[in-house]
């Protein structure tokens, strides 16, 4: 049983919470009865009284229980707990439920751009929209009334696109009610609460971090109006959202700033390294020199029929385990999306004592290393197409002449950023002769043009809330897109954990099975012992962690490794 599908372990959390170890940052939270205040483990108030702390697994539990959060501290800069599991099909199938509510996007290519958020679903107005409990803080409905059953409905317009417990139930392939009852049984809350917490520790980030107005913070985070928005700061937390201003804070001359918080150990210099060597030249830029590890791009998206192109900046802070994301004021109506796309381009949600605790054995190397993924899946999609069977150099050489052919100008404050990728749908009319001038060749030419019109026409979504294996099967029936390219771009820009790209020939050469009859099934077969973290097994093994710790036997070790996947085993690292 993965340890977190238990309850936590109270005197465990208090040594890290006395030790402030950011390990278990967004791990758990301590609520402190003496000042109805929770936390951090990493907060830096003085430490409470064991007799006075309780502890909770989630910040909709800690908030649940009446505790409001703490305004040094603040729980919402916490990384989120992105946990999986092999184990416990109610483990699982709760957090993938949480997963795709904190996904908007895998509902609906629709959704309403000023209540996109990546984390929480907006009240919805009318018949069937999601409502919290009669009486509870933020409801419409006075005590007495009955709450609606959904969280949403579905439908063409704007609102019906929210999802509802039926349709989540439906993704599932569960009922309604186990839905519920696996999600209070793991979360302590239910789906309500859930995205309620979501909601509002959302909008205390934008209070506390940018000079947004509070009526466009209110919008931006998912409410139906500002008097929806008072009512639950009032009846969560006792304050106006005015009182979670942070004193001085201010906006730069241009752009909005916030922060983001991370666990450690977290490898700085090997994640800037990976965008370095493959920076396509005025869309994106890194700096990695030391002290100074910072990256810049273009970035533009699609919400609710609307197209809104920016440019964002963020800047690592390794000694606060935090990163400075800074975005132009063109992106601030989709600020939350922003966040969430960061988040996952950084990995900084990851696990590293789940993860380690698997591969730490065949990559002593490797503990920090994360999986670098992508802002945009499908600019990911046409990059991952353009390396097939080259180098790294190469495609960056072709990505870069096909963005400055394609790529539209656009202005931002940075000297190195001046244009966008081409969009979907400039690509997706392309014609041979064009793309072949750029040294593409005519298979390539196809597949990129085939991933172009797919995403155009909304028959392929490439992020985070996607359907893994239905996304995966999508791609291989493109023409020109085989089993390694759809599990590459599921492990970066879906972000699954265990995607395996069995067929990479630098996999096969760093796991010493080049050689063999069939590297690719031997590779698959070694990968089994990795499961379900397959993917970082992989970024782990193109970077050389294996032969980079102490153990000389790792080599040895997958080769156990195998020899028990094929006996039936996968125990064996």
């Amino acid at each position: 049983m993965n340890p977190q599908a238990t309850p936590l372990a109270d005197d465990a959390c208090y040594l890290a919470l006395k030790a402030r170890d950011a390990r278990f940052d967004g791990r758990f939270f301590t609520g402190v009865t003496s000042t109805g205040i929770y936390c951090r483990p990493v907060c830096s108030v003085k430490t409470p009284k064991r007799e006075n702390c309780r502890f909770f697994g989630h910040a909709a539990q800690a908030e649940n229980a009446g505790f409001r959060p703490c305004l040094r501290c603040r729980p919402e800069l916490a990384p989120h707990s992105v946990v999986w599991s092999i184990q416990d099909a109610s483990y699982i199938l709760a957090h993938q439920a949480a997963r795709l509510l904190d996904e908007p996007e895998a509902w609906a290519p629709t959704f309403v751009a000023s209540r996109a958020y990546g984390g929480a679903l907006p009240l919805a107005r009318g018949k069937g929209a999601l409502r919290l409990r009669p009486g509870e803080a933020g409801s419409a409905a006075p005590a007495g009334e009955e709450a609606a059953s959904t969280l949403g409905r579905g439908g063409t317009s704007p609102h019906d696109t929210e999802p509802t417990v039926a349709g989540l139930a439906a993704k599932l392939g569960i009922s309604d009610r186990h839905v519920r009852r696996i999600f209070e049984m793991q979360f302590g809350v239910s789906p309500m609460q859930y995205l309620q917490t979501r909601r509002l520790l959302t909008a205390k980030q934008l209070l506390a971090d940018t000079a947004l107005p509070v009526t466009q913070i209110a919008l931006i985070s998912g409410f139906a109006s500002v008097r929806r928005f008072n009512a639950a700061f009032v009846g969560h937390y006792g304050l106006n959202p005015t009182q979670m201003r942070r004193q001085g804070a201010t906006s730069p001359d241009t752009g909005i700033t916030v922060r983001l918080g991370y666990r450690p150990p977290y490898d700085v210099a090997a994640m800037t390294g990976f965008f370095k060597k493959r920076q396509i030249n005025a869309i994106e830029f890194v700096a990695d020199s030391v002290g100074n590890m910072e990256m810049g791009r273009t970035f533009r998206v699609e919400v609710g029929g609307k197209v809104h192109a920016g440019w964002i900046h963020a800047s690592f802070d390794e000694s606060r385990c935090h990163v400075a994301l800074r975005i132009s004021d063109s992106l601030r109506e989709v600020l939350p999306l922003v966040i969430r796309r960061l988040r996952a381009m950084l990995d900084l949600d990851a696990d590293p004592q789940a993860i380690n605790s698997v591969l730490h054995a065949s990559f002593p190397g490797g503990d920090g290393l994360r999986v670098p993924g992508a802002m945009d899946g499908y600019e990911l999609a046409v990059r991952a197409v353009l390396g097939q069977q080259i180098t790294v150099a190469a495609a960056r050489t072709l990505a870069q002449r096909m963005v400055d052919k394609f790529g539209e100008p656009m202005e931002t404050p940075w000297p190195a950023l001046t244009r966008l990728f081409p969009a979907a749908a400039v690509l997706a009319r392309a014609s041979g002769d064009a793309l072949g001038q750029l040294g593409i060749v005519k298979q390539r030419q196809t597949a990129i043009v085939g991933i172009a019109q797919a995403v155009a026409d909304k028959r392929l979504q490439l992020h985070g809330g996607a359907d893994v294996n239905a996304t995966i099967a999508a791609l291989k029936a493109l023409p020109g897109i085989g089993d390694w390219t759809a599990q590459y771009i599921a492990m970066r820009a879906l972000r699954w954990p265990d995607a395996f790209p069995a067929g990479d020939v630098a996999l096969h050469k760093a796991l010493g099975v080049q050689g063999l009859k069939n590297p690719a099934k031997e590779a698959e077969l070694a990968s089994m012992a990795w499961k379900p973290w397959r993917s970082y097994a992989v970024i782990r093994a193109w970077s050389g962690a294996m032969q980079a710790g102490p153990s000389p036997d790792a080599p040895q070790l997958i080769a156990d490794g195998a020899r028990a996947a094929r006996a039936g085993g996968t125990k064996g690292i």
